[in-house]
């Protein structure tokens, strides 16, 4: 029964290191890539990749998609971001199934690279920009990819929980 006991222990160890480093290559990844642009990449230039995509250089001083930009101090959007990871967190620990914790996980890892992005500089870089002729996406960065592919993943989970109930 030792053994089992000493394998399970093993196996939870594994598990937590798989987990920490995820959580550090996503952060790693969003705060390098915003590094780059921001040394590399002139402020509101544009670099054509493709005609519907461009890396450009733009701070954001607001919140998702420049709501609020520059009305709400750096400082209490920080505390905002941190209150509502702690939130996070809790639904995580508390999470149903495991579709549900990872998009909270990758929601947190998302708010985590705002955060310390916003810390570093007073503001979020947003590089990644899509656009058709006249219409276009606001600008944004890994980190908000990881909160939307987090927000979608928690949504298909309850629709599926909703789909399974109705039957």
């Amino acid at each position: 029964m030792k053994y089992v006991i000493d394998a399970k222990m093993q196996f939870h160890k594994v598990k937590n290191l798989q987990k920490i480093l995820i959580f550090l290559i996503l952060v790693f990844v969003d705060l390098l890539s915003k590094y780059l642009v921001f040394n590399y990449i002139d402020l509101y230039k544009f670099i054509k990749i493709t005609p519907f995509f461009d890396v450009t250089h733009i701070h954001n001083f607001g919140v998702s998609f420049g709501l609020f930009s520059e009305t709400i101090p750096s400082l209490y959007l920080i505390i905002i971001g941190l209150l509502v990871v702690l939130f996070v967190v809790y639904l995580l620990l508390n999470a149903q199934n495991k579709l549900e914790y990872w998009g909270l996980f990758i929601i947190i890892c998302g708010a985590i690279g705002n955060i310390v992005d916003r810390l570093i500089n007073g503001f979020v870089i947003d590089f990644i920009y899509f656009h058709i002729n006249q219409y276009y996406w606001p600008a944004f960065n890994f980190a908000d990819i990881y909160i939307s592919i987090g927000i979608i993943m928690i949504l298909f989970n309850m629709l599926k929980k909703f789909n399974f109930n109705r039957k």
